[in-house]
């Protein structure tokens, strides 16, 4: 019975060596090993960088599959019911159950004007993903900051930062986004169009959610303030900017980019159920949420123009937090190696 431990103390050179091996390691390169373990983290991952690749390579891809997000292709709807015709060419007026997919439109065409529906999802891809991307940076950036002034500084600041957050966090977002957005004027702040509508979703989304991250870099700056490092800088007469920025900002940042990743869905859920009700992106800029508004009319005729924007909106959502996940327990200190 004394034979598995005593071989496996036998070689003490490997057994240092191996444990000086994983001291060696960085964070860094501990948490990609734990991340690259982690097969469902890694395709999220995956799904999430090829949706960027999209998204950047929108007006490409468009050329190469398809045609232009707003051309009409009148040609294959039928006039009196404005659905997707089976055969164009013929005296038929017959509806494609499958929306006119083909070799020229991938996805099929939209019903009543036969907009090309694979151009429009990769544009509605480059709108979702600019909108809560710029929308989570607005909400990392004041969240971060005020997180760490109120956990740092501590007394009347953090009283008074933290009751902000208990303030925004119980406003009605939602309603205030419809209100806000829906009396816009036509143009503001150099401003015109759906480029005053995307400024003003940003602003919405990131300022009104930033207590959230800030709470969670709150907690982590009371817990790393007291850490022995910390104190060690202050003994040695370093300021509180130094501290702030050389010592605590540093080890933030896995937290902050841990919680990015499960935002940026919730921010992209939001931008599309705006676009759905209405009062987001106006027409005819393509929005996964304005696509889904225009279908609700034609779920019986045309499935698809249902299926495939919700399916887009559900597939880059689970991406999202399945990476998010990932990403969490890769840098999870708890974690076994």
């Amino acid at each position: 019975m004394d034979a598995p431990e005593s071989s496996r103390h036998a070689d003490p050179e490997a057994a240092a060596a191996e444990g000086a091996d994983a001291a060696s390691r960085s964070l860094r390169q501990i948490a990609w090993q734990r991340f690259r373990r982690d097969r469902v983290g890694m395709a999220g991952g995956v799904v999430v960088l090829l949706l960027i690749l999209v998204a950047l390579f929108a007006p490409l891809l468009a050329s190469w599959f398809g045609d232009p997000p707003n051309e009409f292709h009148q040609d294959l709807i039928d006039p009196l019911t404005g659905g997707v015709l089976r055969d164009p060419d013929g005296p038929s007026t017959e509806l494609d159950p499958w929306g006119g997919i083909s070799s020229e439109h991938l996805l099929g065409v939209e019903p009543v004007n036969g907009r090309d529906l694979f151009s429009r999802i990769v544009y509605g891809a480059r709108t979702s993903l600019l909108v809560a991307t710029v929308a989570t940076l607005v909400c990392v950036v004041i969240g971060t900051g005020l997180g760490v002034v109120a956990g740092y500084f501590g007394g009347w600041v953090d009283v008074l930062i933290s009751r902000a957050m208990d303030i925004f966090l119980a406003f009605p977002l939602l309603l205030f986004a419809i209100a806000l957005v829906g009396v816009i004027p036509d143009g503001a702040f150099g401003l015109s169009g759906n480029n005053l509508r995307i400024g003003v979703l940003v602003f919405i989304i990131g300022f009104f959610n930033w207590p959230y991250i800030g709470r969670i870099v709150r907690g982590q700056t009371l817990t790393l303030k007291e850490r022995e490092f910390v104190e060690a800088s202050r003994s040695l007469g370093a300021g509180s900017a130094h501290i702030v920025f050389r010592e605590i900002l540093p080890n933030l940042v896995t937290p902050v980019l841990v919680y990015s990743t499960l935002l940026i869905p919730t921010n992209i859920l939001f931008e599309a159920a705006l676009s759905f009700l209405g009062v987001g992106i106006n027409p005819p800029m393509a929005t996964w949420g304005g696509m889904l508004d225009n279908a609700l009319r034609f779920y019986t005729t045309s499935p698809h123009f249902v299926i495939i924007p919700g399916l887009a909106i559900f597939v880059t959502v689970l991406a999202f937090n399945l990476f998010g996940d990932g990403l969490r327990d890769a840098f999870d200190p708890r974690s076994s190696d």
